[in-house]
């Protein structure tokens, strides 16, 4: 079959599918826009102040149409959060102080994580990490490299663990992504043994996939990046954390200085763009997810290894295909970046990158630099030599880089 042939036969099989990514994205729609409504979002709401950013009305109503949409006490959406790492850290150093304990419950967590812990890099930024400012640390291993292990976290969780991280999204590994269903489980099992426990989740990619959240999970505190799924796109910058007042509170004198918190700082006319973004988001998560999904039954179509399945429930963007080589993968980033409407003259080659231990070869022609809700794709230069798919505005994008990637594989 040519290239045609074999995406039409998979867009049959996959119909199913995407009925239920589309209720999804119809429920999802609901809930943002009776956010909205709720908070009377108006066209003043788009303006910014300057200097300090006090009184800034329109930040206040983002803030809370954010908490609203994810079902949280309270938010903290700006742009000064630079990435979701960055977002991440700001929960963690905020809420963790020496002596305290974190416990990251599905294993290692994303690699630019595992700095910010000071489980890596150079001496510079181990002195300067949560373990170098005298936060305690453990880990919960996966069972068989892939499974939560419930009985690892009864014996690791007591009285001492202050906090932990459940990254919902696999990250550059194989595992499965945890589904809410998942973080359910795993913040009962945690508040069983200590009531007190922040459950923090790494929301990113995560946004709007599924029809709950992790804080209508259990979770105490989650966060993530408006370059990722909540931004829809059209944000520019910056990350949000939503949560518990108590929690939200400590980042935000994390993120600025204590005493100022969430009334300070200027928004540089970004409020508009923030607000369409969300609201765009459902649907541009549920374009991506059906790439995904298409992604996944092609690559399965032609003899890759992709997970996950075609047919197996969704919780995140990303569609992992392993290579278990070096060339390959850099080959399906290049045509990636070919296939972009941004920057698709540039060949992308592996490279070392702040934040990771590997090269890393990052395939991302985007509007936005960096953005992952765009159709981009990644992966270390480590076995399994795996890329790592996420993304796309819409589903004709992805459809399409799909039927140029096979013509090239039929050659």
């Amino acid at each position: 079959m040519n290239s045609f042939e074999i995406i039409k036969q998979a867009e049959q099989d996959i119909q199913e599918q995407f009925e239920i990514i589309d209720n999804i994205r119809d429920y999802n729609q609901e809930k943002v826009l009776n956010a909205f409504i709720k908070n009377k979002v108006a066209p003043e709401h788009f303006y910014t102040v300057s200097g300090y950013g006090h009184d800034d009305l329109g930040r206040e109503v983002l803030d809370k149409v954010f908490a609203d949409t994810f079902k949280a006490e309270k938010a903290l959406v700006r742009i000064h959060f630079a990435s979701g790492t960055h977002t991440l850290a700001c929960a963690l150093f905020g809420n963790l102080k020496s002596g305290d304990k974190l416990v990251s419950i599905a294993g290692a967590p994303y690699d630019t994580m595992q700095e910010v812990i000071g489980t890596m890099g150079d001496e510079e930024t181990k002195r300067a990490s949560l373990i170098g400012n005298g936060v305690l640390y453990d880990e919960v291993p996966l069972k068989n490299d892939n499974d939560i292990n419930f009985d690892e976290i009864e014996q690791k969780i007591d009285s001492t663990t202050t906090m932990v991280l459940i990254q919902r999204s696999r990250g550059y590994s194989t595992r499965e992504s945890l589904t809410i269903d998942t973080i359910e489980k795993i913040c009962a099992a945690v508040k069983k043994k200590n009531p007190n426990c922040i459950c923090f989740v790494d929301n990113c990619y995560g946004e709007f996939v599924e029809s709950r959240e992790p804080l209508e999970a259990g979770a105490d505190l989650i966060g993530g990046s408006l370059i990722k799924n909540p931004g829809g796109g059209i944000a520019e910058a910056g990350g949000y954390i939503a949560g518990k007042a108590l929690y939200v509170d400590r980042t935000a004198n994390r993120l600025t200085a204590p005493g100022i918190g969430a009334e300070g700082g200027a928004m540089f006319n970004q409020h508009r763009l923030i607000f369409q973004g969300l609201f765009m988001a459902p649907s541009v998560v549920s374009e991506a997810v059906k790439g995904a999904i298409l992604a996944a039954k092609v690559f399965e179509q032609i003899g890759y290894t992709s997970t996950p399945k075609w047919n197996a429930k969704r919780t995140d963007l990303i569609q992992t295909i392993i290579f278990n080589k070096r060339e390959p993968l850099e080959h399906f980033c290049q045509t990636i970046q070919q296939l972009s409407p941004i920057n698709g003259y540039v060949t992308p080659i592996p490279e070392y990158v702040p934040g990771y231990e590997d090269e890393i070869i990052m395939a991302g022609g985007t509007f936005i630099e960096g953005s992952t809700i765009e159709l981009s794709a990644d992966g270390p230069m480590r076995p399994p030599y795996a890329a790592y798919m996420q993304g796309g505005l819409n589903y004709a994008h992805v459809k399409i880089a799909l039927r140029k990637i096979l013509d090239k594989v039929n050659k």
